[in-house]
């Protein structure tokens, strides 16, 4: 794997660093190389309005990686829903080769992008899929299938528990990234999560490391089987979140 060029990768480590992750320079340099086919890509199709360099170490990579402040990811089989251009997921299998990854995202272009970083940087254990989280949280191979559900996807967190929860075993849980807004959505969101058998067991506020800007993270146990009506038809979830 060949960079097209020397980056200052002090930033990238030192908030890594405070995650007390230690990547090894094969790693650094895959997450480079990522950076340059994002940039590539994103000149003809939209994925990410964040592509100044040192933003995309903090806000894309090092972002991505703070799920250290809720566990460390071991060799889970997790699924990444509405990855967009591969965050969290794509950074968190660079990190964590041992996890099984799966990318799902709603564009096909996306995807096309996904699969050019996968074979490109050499990954093995993940795959991108074309699709909608409706839909295939409807087919038994995805459904409860998943130790961890991860998503960073702009929407409330009733609506993600309903895209994200479904693809979770018993005993596994959903990881919702979110900005400091998010923490309004909480009390909208219980009963939801209930409904769809999951409960909130930590809500880590904190600051995204080498910035000031504050991010809150929920963890969701999956404690009981989600019902089948779950998750409604395409479009439901958005429009009319579970109360």
């Amino acid at each position: 794997m060949t960079l097209n060029k020397e980056y200052n990768t002090k930033l990238l480590l030192e908030g890594l660093d405070e995650l007390n992750i230690k990547p090894s320079d094969e790693q650094v340099d895959r997450l480079l190389r990522y950076y340059e086919l994002l940039i590539e890509w994103n000149e003809f199709m939209n994925l990410t309005a964040i592509t100044e360099y040192e933003e995309v170490l903090i806000k894309h990579f090092v972002d991505s990686a703070t799920i250290v402040k809720i566990l460390s990811p071991k060799n889970e089989k997790i699924i990444d829903v509405g990855c967009g251009a591969g965050f969290p997921g794509l950074p968190l299998k660079i990190l964590f080769p041992e996890l099984r990854m799966t990318l799902l995202d709603s564009l096909n272009k996306r995807v096309q992008f996904l699969n050019e970083v996968i074979k490109e940087l050499g990954l093995t254990g993940i795959e991108a899929v074309h699709g909608r989280a409706e839909d295939f949280a409807k087919n038994k191979e995805y459904r409860e299938q998943y130790d961890l559900c991860v998503s960073r996807a702009v929407a409330n967190l009733s609506t993600l528990s309903e895209y994200c929860l479904p693809f979770v075993k018993k005993d596994g849980s959903f990881i919702a990234y979110k900005s400091e807004k998010g923490s309004a959505e909480r009390d909208e969101a219980e009963n939801a999560i209930k409904i769809l058998g999951g409960s909130i067991v930590k809500a880590e506020e904190f600051i995204l490391p080498t910035t000031d800007n504050s991010r809150i993270m929920y963890q969701i146990m999956k404690i009981k089987e989600t019902p089948n009506k779950y998750p409604r038809k395409a479009g439901l979830p958005a429009k009319e979140p579970i109360r």
